[in-house]
């Protein structure tokens, strides 16, 4: 079965010659310049589409997809969202780690389970994880490298430093 990774949405139709206005979800949006094909979501069906050009204005990402020549043309495609394939994703840098390995993962201090992250916050400073426990209570964490003893994706466990203090102060 093939697994698909969102990575971003059309927004609307630019100009008459067929370029989509899109919202990139990656934190690597020049990533668009080296993918030759995606795949757009037709009501949870993907569609294979090839990418003819891709091209920039005003910090706004366009693409323009092979027979997809005019504005009518393109119209289809408005609000549709945008996935690749596995061997499409991007490798990451060292202790950089993707939302969808994140989401789900166990959350472990000394061995002990202390929820499951729940949802990844992008914020100006820094990424906060949403931990949410057994007592359904959410813990907000700061995603830090100081925080953070190992992650192991593939069995989705997130080891967190035995002195990071999640206590709420509120109480």
């Amino acid at each position: 079965m093939i697994e698909y990774f969102l990575i971003g949405k059309i927004d609307s139709v630019t100009g008459n010659d067929g370029f989509v206005k899109i919202t990139a979800y990656s934190d690597f949006p020049k990533r668009f310049y080296e993918l030759s094909e995606v795949y757009l979501d037709f009501w949870g069906d993907k569609k294979k589409f090839i990418i003819e050009k891709t091209g920039n204005r005003k910090q706004s990402l366009f693409i323009k997809f092979k027979n997809f020549s005019s504005k009518r043309d393109s119209q289809l495609l408005e609000d549709r969202e945008i996935f690749i394939t596995s061997e499409d994703v991007v490798k990451l840098p060292e202790n950089n780690f993707f939302i969808h390995d994140l989401i789900g993962s166990k959350v472990l201090i000394q061995d002990k389970v202390i929820g499951e992250i729940k949802d990844v916050l992008k914020t100006p400073a820094n990424d906060v994880i949403v931990i949410r426990g057994d007592d359904e209570k959410e813990i907000l964490l700061p995603f830090v490298l100081d925080f953070i003893e190992r992650f192991d994706p593939e069995r989705k466990i997130l080891h967190l430093k035995q002195d990071v203090d999640l206590s709420d102060d509120e109480d």
